[in-house]
C-alpha cells in the first residue's frame, strides 16, 4: 500500500494531535498519531504509547515531542524514541507527505 489521507491541513493547528486509523496492506487497522508539532511541522506515531497502551493523540504536543497523559512519558515526533520515564520502548514512526491540503501517511514504510 502507498501513503493514504489521514486528515486535511486544516484539520489540526500547531500543538496539536488527531487519532485516525488507516488500513495497512494485510488488511489490519493501525492506530496512529497525525501530530502538527509548535513549528507546524506535519508527524505520524504509532497513537499507542508503548508503556501504557493508551491514545498518545490525548496527550500534550510540546515542541517536537508529544506526552502522554496517563503516565508523563514524552516520545519524540521524529524518531518515536521515549526521551523520559517510564516508557522505554520507542513507537514505530511513519512518512508524512503533505501534498497541498491532504495530509498522507504510509503505515506500510515504517521510518524506524
Amino acid at each position: 500500500m502507498t501513503a493514504q489521507l489521514a486528515c486535511r491541513t486544516d484539520a489540526l493547528e500547531p500543538a496539536e494531535a488527531l487519532r485516525v486509523e488507516l488500513p495497512a496492506a494485510d488488511g489490519a487497522l493501525v492506530e496512529v498519531a497525525v501530530v502538527r508539532d509548535e513549528d507546524g511541522d506535519w508527524h505520524a506515531i504509532s497513537d499507542i504509547c508503548s508503556h501504557g497502551q493508551v491514545s498518545l493523540s490525548d496527550g500534550e504536543v510540546e515542541g517536537c515531542t508529544v506526552e502522554c497523559w496517563l503516565h508523563g512519558s514524552t516520545f519524540d515526533l521524529s524518531t518515536g524514541q521515549p526521551l523520559s520515564l517510564p516508557a522505554i520502548r520507542p513507537v514505530p514512526v511513519y512518512p508524512v507527505t503533505v501534498d497541498g491540503e491532504q495530509v498522507l501517511v504510509d503505515v506500510d514504510a515504517r521510518a524506524n
